[in-house]
């Protein structure tokens, strides 16, 4: 078998063979395959696409590259969730603790954030101790006797999805759907859950920017688990202005344990109910939705959903006081009040803007190498729908360094859309594949 045949048959649109996409991979992991042809290979893919039969033969021999969790020991259906990024989404870390308080058992792998997105790992690291380092047999111990666990992915899970993701990056091949979906089921499959929950995000804070694109990737994603025997359900979501009012590390984490003490935004807290439901269902605890979203109500009611994520730190290393007292949170120490240059309705929040601005203050990174200040961040005060006076404060800046506040607050205010009519209310959620 010759790479320059399996490059030929994508280039003149024809099917690769399990056996041609497994040469693929395995050879490009070990260097006999050039980053030249898997470059000419990947572009052909692009251009042409894959069946749903090649992406899930794709997927699979990236799982097969490297590591694979095994937690067919653990009893029950493991869970996982994954979302393809957002700002000021801290979903995961309210769902996972009520979905555990409920029985189910989460095992997952997250990520850190690049760019105007923010990453789970990150906000982790917020909490003091907190160790997103954690080697398999503590990882399945804590599934199995915990019921979560959230740590961040080994050097050698899906090593080619690294490979090639760096190599999509700078070919002008990152936006292929099937390339897409293979990377991120690629990982979830290697993590060795049973059933998935994607929540694939489309709008100006997303990747995909409208809910047809959105629908495709999250259908191309079903498609690959149900092909590899993983019960898999997607939410399609809006991502048009940030998820609740906290946007940054320590601050989302303050706003997590806002919301499983029962209070907090009512976006966010909506949206986690859902998805939460949703995962019940995959996870045969409550195949019924509406009764699976009384009983997380419950679980936030009595105390039982915030108990599992303080269970979470301690497990993890992480000290408990921040839980118990949010306030004791180490948050930057210099404010800046954002304040509105015009009276009538936020008509729209975008939400990437709001990302790269809560970045200038410390609170992202812009290359894998940067590091990132926990406590920065943006409090927003007012979202699409508000009525605002000239000078209400639309938002709070925190950072460490006075002279960000500037180009911050710049950019903030290019976020806001301030007309005399208000905008139509329209639902997060759009729809459930």
């Amino acid at each position: 078998m010759r790479m320059y045949d399996i490059i030929k048959n994508k280039r003149d649109h024809k099917e690769l063979s399990k056996d041609e996409i497994d040469f693929f991979i395995e050879n490009y992991v070990t260097g006999e395959v050039t980053d030249y042809q898997t470059s000419a290979l990947l572009m052909a893919i692009y251009l042409n696409g894959f069946t749903e039969v090649e992406t899930s033969n794709l997927t699979m021999a990236m799982v097969n590259s490297g590591d694979v969790i095994d937690l067919t020991m653990i009893d029950g259906i493991k869970l996982d969730k994954h979302s393809t990024g957002g700002v000021g989404d801290k979903t995961s870390l309210i769902l996972i603790p009520m979905v555990a308080a409920a029985g189910g058992k989460v095992a997952k792998l997250s990520g850190r954030g690049l760019g105007h997105t923010g990453g789970t790992l990150d906000k982790l690291e917020s909490i003091p101790g907190f160790n997103i380092e954690v080697d398999e047999a503590k990882f399945k111990d804590l599934v199995q006797n915990a019921g979560l666990v959230i740590a961040g992915q080994t050097q050698n899970l899906v090593p080619a999805d690294k490979k090639i993701y760096a190599l999509r990056d700078v070919t002008a091949t990152v936006d292929s759907i099937p390339l897409i979906a293979a990377s991120i089921m690629s990982k979830k499959i290697a993590s060795g859950s049973d059933a998935i929950l994607l929540d694939v995000k489309y709008g100006e804070g997303a990747f995909m920017k409208t809910a047809k694109d959105a629908e495709e990737l999250a259908r191309a994603m079903v498609s690959i688990g149900k092909n590899l025997g993983r019960n898999t359900s997607a939410a399609i979501t809006l991502m048009g202005e940030p998820l609740g009012y906290a946007v940054g590390n320590a601050l989302e984490i303050q706003e997590v344990i806002e919301v499983l003490s029962n209070r907090g935004p009512d976006d966010l807290r909506e949206l986690c109910l859902e998805l939460g439901a949703q995962m019940l269902k995959l996870g045969n605890i409550e195949v019924d939705v509406e009764k699976g979203r009384k009983l997380l109500e419950e679980l936030l009611a009595n105390g039982k959903a915030l108990s599992k994520l303080r269970e979470l730190v301690v497990n993890q290393g992480g000290d408990p006081a921040v839980i118990d007292n949010p306030k004791k949170f180490t948050i930057s120490p210099l404010i800046h009040e954002v304040k509105s240059p015009k009276e009538g309705y936020v008509f729209d929040l975008d939400a990437e803007k709001v990302g790269i601005s809560s970045l200038i203050t410390g609170a992202g990174r812009e290359t894998k190498a940067d590091n990132i200040d926990h406590g920065a961040g943006i409090l927003l005060k007012i979202k699409m729908g508000d009525y605002v006076k000239k000078g209400d404060v639309l938002a709070t800046l925190y950072s460490s360094h006075e002279n960000l506040f500037v180009k911050a607050e710049e950019v903030l205010l290019e976020a806001y859309d301030i007309q005399d009519k208000k905008p139509a209310k329209v639902s997060i959620i759009n729809k459930i594949i």
